[in-house]
């Protein structure tokens, strides 16, 4: 069927029944779309999911050696954006260059050698970040070093008219939001909460009407499109709006050892210690950087995320 599949067609191409067609899409999250009560499944996603959960992989081509390019791949961050638009500003003889692609896409880009650094911050059942993921995704293990600790919730119009408290709050009220892509942190928090809270997702109107950035979704909520949206209290902040925290989050830029001491990478962390980070933050608001700069391992991890 072109570049959709029907459900049908989909579990042909999975080799499973039709029932687990729903199941891996509420549980696995694999990337679906519901059009006219009907779902559809995008199939060049659908490959990308398989191979994200590919085990045993073939070694991937190595990046070339370091000649002034920073490639820096995964989720998106307003102090990641400052730091890289100063690095660019300080370090004229180098450059930094940021795709956009979400927690799982940034990893799936640094066990590719597509890029330097991965940013993400995924979280697993035991609160441990990014390193289960680490673990199923990439034979080694890369250098982990903390970009911050960051707030996340839900963003609302100013004086929150809705009197949103949680994320179940979405669903009674019958209200209309607007999300984030699959494989970003910020989703997997929400469909985290959502399960918790007993809420299917793709019963609240604007579910599958994704944004790719935080501010993207606090733009959707200023203008009147949505009443809610998944986010960082930072963009809250800059935007006048009103923010349901729900948690904070750890969030790391992980390093392929091999290029840890690169020239370009050196200088970028460097960063990381620095005033314009610590401004930044200030005036952001949302933002921890009590862990900034420092390397994290997960023997420490079940220290650091208690709330």
């Amino acid at each position: 069927m072109g570049e959709m599949l029907t459900t049908k067609e989909v579990a042909q191409f999975l080799n499973v029944n039709e029932k687990m067609v729903y199941t891996l899409i509420a549980e696995k999250g694999l990337p679906a779309s519901k059009v006219t009560g009907k779902w559809l499944f995008p199939i060049a996603l659908v490959r990308q999911w398989v191979e994200t959960g590919t085990e045993n992989y073939p070694e991937m081509a190595q990046l070339p050696p370091y000649h002034g390019l920073v490639l820096i791949s995964g989720s998106n961050d307003l102090l990641l954006e400052k730091l890289i638009a100063t690095f660019n500003l300080k370090h004229t003889e180098h450059l930094a260059m940021f795709g956009l692609n979400g927690s799982m896409g940034g990893l799936k880009a640094l066990r590719m050698n597509l890029c330097h650094i991965a940013a993400s911050h995924l979280v697993a059942d035991n609160k441990d970040y990014n390193f289960p993921f680490i673990r199923e995704e990439m034979l080694q293990v890369p250098a982990v070093v903390n970009l911050c600790r960051r707030e996340q919730g839900l963003i609302v119009p100013k004086g929150n008219p809705q009197k949103i408290e949680q994320v179940k709050d979405i669903a009674a009220k019958k209200l209309v939001m607007v999300n984030r892509r699959l494989g970003t942190g910020t989703r997997q928090l929400l469909d985290r909460e959502l399960k918790k809270a007993g809420v299917r997702g793709e019963t609240i109107r604007g579910y599958e009407n994704c944004m790719s950035r935080h501010m993207d979704v606090g733009l959707a909520v200023l203008s009147g499109k949505a009443h809610v949206g998944p986010g960082i209290r930072a963009v809250a902040n800059q935007l006048g709006l009103d923010f349901v925290s729900l948690n904070w989050e750890r969030f790391d830029l992980l390093i392929s050892k091999e290029r840890f001491f690169d020239q370009g990478i050196q200088l970028f962390l460097a960063l990381l210690k620095g005033k314009v980070i610590q401004r930044t933050a200030e005036a952001l608001g949302g933002y921890d950087l009590s862990m900034t700069g420092k390397m994290v391992y997960p023997e420490t991890d079940q220290a650091t995320e208690e709330e």
